[in-house]
């Protein structure tokens, strides 16, 4: 694409465009309603990113509509993700990429999603030592969170901090494009939602809850710690009493802002362990694919066992990853030898280690015994010679570990049994 800028009434240059092409190459992602993927989009490169820059800088833009998709969740039910074209999700990334630095300096300390230089294990670690300090915690789920963001709240503080009426008419085009749902239907939008999946929708997000959330707790307790990720959020509190109190606080909060916390999802759960006596009903909760609960701690000073509160892999996400491998079919994979079989799964092993290994590792051992068991059981099926003994397929599972230790990447990091 021609980098060479023209005079026109938006100061949207086609480096710009270039820059944000490129991160949504990079992201890859599914097409949206113009059944448009980004091979075919990349077909006539120039051409596309030469009318998006031009009705862009001109004004003259409008997103088409968001096409629906739903993704299973953990909890058997299905999230609706609004997926936009390739050419509107560009024109999203370059807003973001213009707004998230003067954002950026506003945002809390306390807020890790979809943020640059931040992530989830951050918030973990932080939820971990909260813990450590404080005995409560309200696990907050807010109900439908994206799909209830008020428009008029949001675009309030989009005036806060950004002067430029050609930004804020580019965000209520994007708040006000409707939705095409799977059964063909285009559904309007009624002031409130930003569709997940958009993506400027994290940024928009975060500013929402910036003001609705993390600025009103800061100034409303200063013995309250708390932790947000996205629209996940956990507060600490130093009492029963205290978190009851600031639980009544936030679900009136919410409401004020037109959002509601979920009302089974919620709980107030007490971080038990050794030193921690107080009998209560809820003493787990869950925080970004992590379970926290009492478990057997190893003490750094005396090496002796004790019980304390902190972090491992859910079960949740144990089903899940567990889900996954017999959606996989490890057990009937054609690959001529395991070789293949590693290739295809070691970047979804790896995945899984990098995010689940971080806090507690041994906690995956039975996921991966589970993925060992079925290659043993691909060996018996693949090889005539171990068909009828199991006894013997163990000892060619044991071989090929031995004499390949690093061809499984769960075998690396040591997950053998």
């Amino acid at each position: 694409m021609n980098l060479c800028n023209e005079t026109k009434s938006i100061p949207i240059s086609k480096t710009m465009i270039w820059q944000a092409y490129k991160q949504v190459r990079a992201n890859k992602g599914g097409a949206g309603i113009d059944d448009m993927c980004i091979n075919i989009f990349d077909a006539n490169l120039s051409k596309n990113l030469y009318k998006l820059w031009n009705r862009m800088a001109s004004g003259s833009y409008f997103p088409p509509p968001v096409k629906e998709v739903e993704i299973p969740k953990k909890d058997g039910k299905v999230r609706k993700l609004g997926i936009p074209t390739i050419s509107d999700r560009i024109g999203q990334m370059v807003i973001k990429n213009y707004l998230e630095p003067r954002l950026e300096q506003e945002f809390s300390e306390n807020s890790f999603g979809y943020r640059p230089g931040r992530n989830a294990h951050q918030a973990l670690q932080q939820v971990r030592e909260n813990c450590w300090k404080t005995n409560w915690v309200i696990d907050m789920d807010i109900k439908g969170f994206f799909d209830n963001i008020d428009h008029n709240k949001l675009m309030l503080a989009i005036e806060k901090h950004v002067p430029e009426n050609w930004v804020k008419l580019y965000i209520k085009r994007w708040l006000e494009c409707p939705v095409l749902t799977k059964d063909g239907t285009l559904t309007l939008k009624n002031g409130t939602g930003t569709p997940q999946g958009g993506v400027i929708s994290p940024l928009l997000a975060n500013l929402f809850l910036h003001y609705g959330l993390d600025k009103w707790l800061e100034n409303q307790d200063s013995l309250l710690r708390f932790t947000r990720y996205a629209d996940d959020v956990i507060v600490n509190c130093t009492s029963q009493k205290h978190a009851e109190r600031t639980l009544a606080q936030i679900k009136n909060r919410m409401q004020n802002i037109g959002l509601e916390l979920h009302p089974i999802k919620t709980k107030i759960v007490y971080c038990k362990d050794s030193r921690r006596k107080v009998k209560y009903p809820n003493v787990k909760f869950d925080f970004l694919g992590y379970s926290f609960q009492p478990r057997t701690s190893k003490s750094k000073k005396t090496g002796g066992l004790f019980l304390g509160f902190d972090c491992a892999i859910s079960i949740v996400s144990k089903k899940s990853i567990a889900d996954k491998l017999g959606e996989l079919k490890v057990h009937r994979m054609s690959h001529n030898s395991i070789v293949g079989i590693a290739k295809t799964l070691n970047p979804m092993i790896r995945g899984w280690i990098n995010y689940y290994g971080k806090f507690r590792p041994s906690m995956l051992h039975t996921v991966f015994n589970l993925l060992n068991n079925r290659l043993v059981k691909w060996a018996r099926k693949r090889y005539k010679r171990y068909k009828n003994s199991i006894k013997r397929a163990y000892k060619w599972y044991r071989e090929i570990q031995k004499q390949f230790p690093n061809l499984f990447y769960h075998w690396k990091r040591g997950y053998i049994n």
